[in-house]
């Protein structure tokens, strides 16, 4: 696997990509990707950083319990989450956002217990998906600051719906995972760009079908 450095690297270069597009304004999101799996160590950005400012030494190194093994700072309050999708999905990499789009669908899908996301081409750029037909539903999850609690409700989740690419935590904002940094990346940019599709479609006025329809 790749070192610390690259991945570091790597991760500063999406936390830039992300905030040009608005999807990690003030200190929000998160990144991470797996360093080492026996015994596991992932890279994850240290709490309260300005993503569209990262270095290297502004990402940590947890374990499996996300523990601090090396780096300096606490590492993000959602490790939890990231440790979860890796151990549920065998994940190389996660990448959490905040966009106005995913935020507003989280809320307004929530009572649905999802999004279902079909008929688009630009769903062939998830891992596996070969046609627009395929039926992509995102779950959403209830927000909470019970992180603990919060991983062990994600882990459910993904295991109850095991071809998901990414999971909605309800206005908060989007998971999203890879095989590595690079399809990670892709599958967040894929799945924002869904949901700004199937918002607009939905905004009164513009003659879309309701978000719900």
């Amino acid at each position: 696997m790749a070192g610390f450095a690259e991945v570091a690297s790597q991760l500063a270069d999406v936390g830039r990509f992300f905030l040009a597009r608005g999807w990690v304004l003030g200190t929000s999101g998160n990144l991470s990707a797996v360093l080492a799996r026996q015994p596991l160590r992932l890279a994850i950005t240290a709490r309260g950083r300005d993503k569209g400012a990262l270095e290297p030494g502004h990402f940590v190194q947890v374990d499996e319990a996300g523990s601090v093994v090396s780096g300096s700072g606490p590492a993000s309050d959602e490790t939890p989450l990231h440790l979860a999708i890796v151990a549920e999905r065998g994940a190389g990499a996660v990448l959490h956002s905040h966009s106005v789009w995913g935020t507003l669908l989280s809320d307004a899908c929530a009572v649905d217990g999802g999004v279902r996301l079909s008929g688009w081409e630009m769903l062939k750029g998830l891992a596996g998906v070969t046609t627009h037909e395929h039926v992509e539903w995102v779950p959403v999850l209830e927000n909470s600051q019970d992180y603990p609690r919060l991983a062990a409700d994600l882990a459910a989740s993904l295991r109850k719906h095991p071809g998901c690419h990414g999971v909605l935590l309800r206005g908060h904002g989007l998971y999203a995972w890879g095989r590595d940094v690079d399809e990670a990346r892709r599958h967040v940019e894929v799945l924002e760009f869904l949901f700004e599709v199937e918002g607009r479609r939905g905004v009164p006025g513009r003659g879309g079908a309701s978000w719900r329809s």
